[in-house]
């Protein structure tokens, strides 16, 4: 479905809301852009996410100028409550994938304000 300003809609459960970006999407979308075929594309996208998946799990920073940086934390033992039968829970420490946006990318989403990025 789109809307009247050609974006693709959502029919799904949470109808006229955007359809996310997903890996398949920014496959074709760089096929597109490079002139490139959607398989060497996919390739080149698939390459791209498992080096920055392994560099974060070496427990590297990933920063991308302009977009962010990916990193991880760690995150303390604490007790939890279990929400059916309240009873306490040990949660043991954990370390856990993190996203800081760059000020460019804060400050482009900051100037459209709840409306999406053309």
């Amino acid at each position: 479905m789109q809307s009247d300003d050609g974006k693709v809609i959502s029919a799904g459960p949470h109808p006229g809301v955007e359809k996310p970006l997903t890996k398949a999407t920014l496959i074709e979308e760089v096929s597109r852009a490079v002139g490139i075929t959607t398989q060497d594309a996919g390739c080149i996208v698939e390459g791209i996410v498992e080096s920055m998946v392994r560099a974060i799990n070496r427990g590297e920073k990933v920063e991308i100028r302009g977009f962010g940086t990916f990193r991880t934390r760690q995150r303390q033992a604490r007790v939890g409550r279990n929400p059916k039968t309240g009873a306490r829970v040990d949660v043991p420490p954990k370390r856990v994938p993190f996203f800081k946006p760059s000020k460019a990318l804060r400050n482009l989403v900051d100037k459209t304000g709840s409306a999406p990025v053309p």
